[in-house]
């Protein structure tokens, strides 16, 4: 049996590598793709996924999302992904086309139509989830569970001093969709910067996946290894090294596996009206507000192993996609 995923994404990088990972494993069905605008404009975020599903034999709908976020002009962030936002890989003309139906719509119409199995997966912004809240309010109970990458607790932003990326490029959306999930069975699931930050790849995983590219010729290797090449390049010239971050893997492994980190329950809110501090996603560990915990946050990676698991599924499922397509 395999379990029904929606991710919403604004590919990106480390998007990318997410939704590769989700297409090599077996016991995953992709049911929706929603493009989200935030690496990059929501037309370049949905030409790479349309692109990425036909190569990687995905058949689900791939719906263009909001071009705006609710409350605030857009921002991208072409310097860490590269102004079409897989570094320096220049993929085809997809040879997908798009759903007809708003990033919104596809939310509630997969929702409704695997009701309490379907694990949403928010890799970006989340204007398209706070949307499709407004046409479905019940869609929180829907949900078998949502993941969410975003947000940083006691923890360094990398948008502004104390904002993640994801919750910075639309605060609004992202308050709007705690509090909807407030209450639901079982909590959202938040992937914060302090968590997906402990997954480094070095210069010995970029070699794997060109690896990879060279021995099978699979294209999304190929695309992959190129991209990282860039992004590796970003984090050098900002102070880090020659490595990367690679935020949303981990997010999705854990959605889907329930492994390589654990969680914590903890309340959590989105500032929208600090001068300094908005987009920040603050938890309340003293429980000074009084209120229940709303997600469960991840904690104690691990890293290696999580790494080793992502390698080892890629080279697998892409692999067997290569010897497919070869007729091997």
């Amino acid at each position: 049996m395999t379990l029904p995923v929606l991710i919403d994404c604004d590919t990106g990088i480390d998007d990318a590598i997410a939704l590769t990972y989700l297409a090599c494993r077996r016991d995953v069905e992709i049911a929706g793709i929603v493009s989200t605008g935030g690496n990059v404009p929501v037309p370049a975020v949905h030409r790479n996924n349309l692109a990425l599903a036909g190569l990687l034999d995905i058949a689900a709908p791939i719906s263009l999302g909001a071009s705006h976020p609710l409350a605030q002009e857009p921002m991208y962030a072409d310097d860490t992904h590269g102004p079409q936002g897989l570094g320096h890989a220049v993929l085809p003309d997809p040879e997908r086309t798009e759903d007809p139906r708003s990033g919104a719509q596809l939310w509630v119409d997969i929702a409704r139509a695997h009701p309490g199995e379907l694990v949403g997966l928010v890799l970006g912004p989340h204007t398209n989830l706070a949307l499709a809240l407004e046409i479905e309010p019940e869609l929180p109970r829907l949900l078998k569970r949502l993941h969410i990458m975003g947000g940083a607790i006691n923890h360094r932003g990398n948008t502004g001093a104390t904002s993640e990326w994801n919750f910075a490029v639309d605060p609004e959306a992202a308050q709007r969709v705690l509090a909807a999930f407030t209450g639901v069975p079982a909590r959202p699931v938040l992937g914060s910067l302090e968590a997906t930050e402990a997954v480094q790849f070095h210069q010995d995983t970029l070699d794997r996946i060109t690896q990879l590219g060279e021995s099978t010729g699979h294209p999304v290797a190929m695309i992959l290894a190129e991209a990282l090449r860039f992004y590796f390049e970003f984090h050098q010239a900002d102070g880090f090294g020659w490595m990367a971050h690679v935020h949303d893997p981990l997010v999705t492994a854990h959605a889907v596996t329930g492994q390589f980190a654990g969680t914590r329950p903890l309340p959590v809110d989105v500032e929208l009206a600090g001068t300094l501090t908005r987009g920040q996603s603050v938890g309340d560990e003293l429980g000074r507000w009084g209120r229940e915990p709303n997600v469960d946050v991840l904690t104690g990676v691990q890293p290696k192993a999580f790494i080793e698991h992502l390698l080892a599924t890629l080279e697998a499922g892409l692999r067997a996609q290569a010897a497919e397509r070869s007729g091997n």
